[in-house]
């Protein structure tokens, strides 16, 4: 473990740009790694973000900036996990400092921020078809000296999106390169010395040349063409799968295979990149690489050290701070009421896509691990599966964070709401989450859920309803029932109760008034207690009632005609975007039933919201005690 410090590295401080990393001879890239890693660990020690994935990518991304003209050839990342190194060498080292800060270096690739970010990268397995994409776009415009990689790693190759892109890949004329990071997160770790010996074989120019010589001569006698080609490639793969004893998924797509490799060693990288480069056709390389790649703690520390927060770089001790008597995080309720849901009910059974520890479903994996599944990052998938387990009786939790579980709004339509399934949907990091910014942020959910027939949308506004609202999910014949809860602490110390069932539908009055009618759903209704405290202190004479609504669908229409009938202003409060959310829903109300009553509809705005604290977002977005308040007054 180095302890040398980001100031002190006299290779990177000269390279600002990868034109200047070309200029290195091979020899001193070992050493350009090695000082990358240490400026990694050094700034990521103090302030927090992806760790051991971008540590297990330092080799890769200097030997593709070495061999590849970036940015004018193409690097598209997935999932933006790994691109701390590439923002480092692409002209941000200078202000990684602000990396995830409010108006910082943003968390992930964006093309808003740089050049060099081909595409933006969040969400999991979109590289390939992006980077198809891009390289049939450089064909159309006769660029044919660009060259486009896509990066797939972190388990993304599980996704169903990869593997449509693979099947279309080997269908349509290009050359892109594809790498697959395998850091045993989703494909087993290849062993033996034929597999190596193999692999030397495929990247000898001395068999591609003879490789494409033979293929030219063919060609020119008539012989080859597009239907004999993929039928000749076909052969040479049953061959490779012969000899290598397994078959493999990607020659078996017509994807010519390289690897695996150790992505560990930048020189043999780099050679391989400058002879595979310009073949023809798709390809993918295969590396082996290891998470937290020079940081011990970090590469046996599985997923701990993956966004690890604040930690000492000499010794590896995480720096946590004291929580004492701070209420729990909203995923932790969760993950201790299924279980306590789960031994009281057998048909409740737990499913989540690749986030068993971020959403706390490993205590109930833990406890029962026959009767909770983790199915990779494959969201539709996990609401499919989930479907067909309670079309057959079982009771589902299926839990996925809000941004991604965008991807399964098809699925959860056709496979769950038109059959009224009992499905479960608890949707983590609802709202703003902070740092994370506009790819994690959960601000859709409420509107494009709200047009659903058959489902339920509810959002606690603590822990004590939160566990109220599970319990009510799991009573038979609730149909499909959505919860959603933010990332990070409520408000209940004492946040075990004796569950209770809640009536569908109902809302609930929190504090009488006479002038203005603030209706919340959600956590923000403990920032809407302290903000009308405040405003009533400061304005004499004003009275604010509030009112949780806990139930986006179905509205309570019995506590709305109340509201209609008693006040003349109205202020919804949401932490999801203002259009079509509860707001819309209020109006829509008011509007059917023939009421004009002026309402103010405090949300997310509609623009996607940068990223920051989410004290710095909500007093952004208006949305904080400060902005409830002014609009009150």
């Amino acid at each position: 473990m180095s302890t040398k410090e980001p100031h002190t590295s006299p290779l990177l401080e000269h390279i600002s740009l990868p034109a200047y990393l070309r200029q290195l001879p091979l020899e001193q890239l070992p050493e350009v790694c090695q000082e990358l890693r240490e400026n990694l660990i050094a700034e990521l020690a103090g302030n927090p973000g992806h760790f051991a994935s971008s540590l297990g990518v330092v080799e890769l991304t200097v030997a593709l900036h070495y061999v590849f003209n970036t940015p004018y050839d193409r690097l598209v990342w997935d999932v933006g996990h790994q691109a701390y190194p590439h923002k480092m060498l692409t002209g941000r080292r200078e202000r990684f400092s602000t990396n995830r800060h409010f108006h910082g270096l943003r968390p992930f690739p964006s093309p808003e921020e740089s050049e060099y970010d081909s595409f933006t990268a969040g969400h999991a397995s979109n590289s390939i078809s992006a980077a198809l994409g891009m390289a049939l776009a450089a064909k159309a415009k006769g660029e044919q000296d660009r060259h486009v990689v896509a990066i797939i790693g972190d388990g993304a190759m599980s996704g169903g999106l990869a593997f449509e892109g693979l099947n279309n890949a080997a269908n349509t004329p290009n050359d892109v390169l594809i790498i697959l990071n395998d850091n045993n997160m989703s494909i087993d770790r290849s062993v033996g010395g034929m597999k190596h010996l193999l692999h030397q074989l495929q990247i000898n120019p001395t068999y591609n040349r003879i490789r494409y010589t033979a293929s030219r001569k063919l060609l020119s006698w008539g012989w080859l063409n597009d239907n004999r080609k993929k039928s000749i490639l076909r052969f040479n793969n049953s061959i490779k799968s012969l000899i290598n004893h397994q078959q493999n998924i990607f020659e078996g797509m017509d994807i010519r295979y390289f690897g695996p490799t150790d992505g560990h060693n930048v020189i043999e990288l780099v050679k391989t990149l400058r002879i595979i480069k310009d073949m023809s056709g798709p390809k993918l390389l295969h590396i082996h690489t290891v998470k937290g790649k020079g940081f011990e703690p970090a590469e046996h520390g599985g997923a701990v050290w993956h966004a690890p927060g604040k930690f000492n770089p000499e010794t590896g001790e995480l720096i946590k701070n004291d929580e004492t008597g701070m209420p729990p995080k909203f995923q932790d309720v969760f993950g201790h009421t299924l279980l306590e849901l789960a031994r009281a009910n057998e048909r409740i059974v737990g499913v989540t896509p690749a986030m068993p520890t971020g959403c706390s479903m490993n205590i109930m994996m833990q406890a029962l691990p026959h009767r909770a599944y983790d199915v990779g990052i494959a969201e539709g998938h996990a609401v499919t599966f989930s479907a067909g387990m309670a079309k057959d009786g079982l009771q589902p939790f299926c839990n996925i964070y809000s941004s991604f579980a965008q991807r399964a709004y098809d699925n959860l339509i056709h496979d769950v709401c038109i059959s009224r399934l009992n499905v479960v949907m608890c949707l983590d990091r609802a709202g703003l989450v902070g740092e994370d910014g506009p790819t994690h942020h959960g601000a859709f959910d409420l509107a494009y859920l709200r047009p659903i027939p058959n489902l339920t949308i509810a959002s606690p506004m603590d822990e004590h309803e939160l566990r109220h609202l599970m319990f009510t999910a799991q009573l038979p014949d609730k149909g499909p029932f959505v919860i959603r809860y933010p990332r990070g602490r409520g408000s209940q110390v004492d946040w075990e109760c004796e569950m209770r069932e809640i009536p569908v539908g109902r809302g609930r009055k929190l504090k009488d008034g006479s002038d203005i009618a603030l209706l919340s759903i959600g956590p923000l209704g403990v920032a809407a207690q302290e903000a009308i405290r405040q405003a009533e202190a400061e304005q004499p004479g004003l009275s604010v009632a509030h009112y949780d609504m806990r139930f986006l669908k179905p509205l309570d229409e019995r506590l709305l005609t109340e509201v209609a009938a008693r006040f003349k202003r109205i202020v919804t409060l949401e932490d999801g975007v203002r259009t079509g959310g509860l707001g819309s829903a209020v109006l829509e109300w008011l509007s059917d039933h023939g009421m004009n009553i002026p309402v103010t509809r405090l949300g997310l705005p509609d623009h996607f919201v940068e990223h920051g604290t989410l004290q710095e977002l909500h007093a952004l977005c208006g949305i904080d005690v400060a902005g409830i308040k002014r609009a009150l007054l």
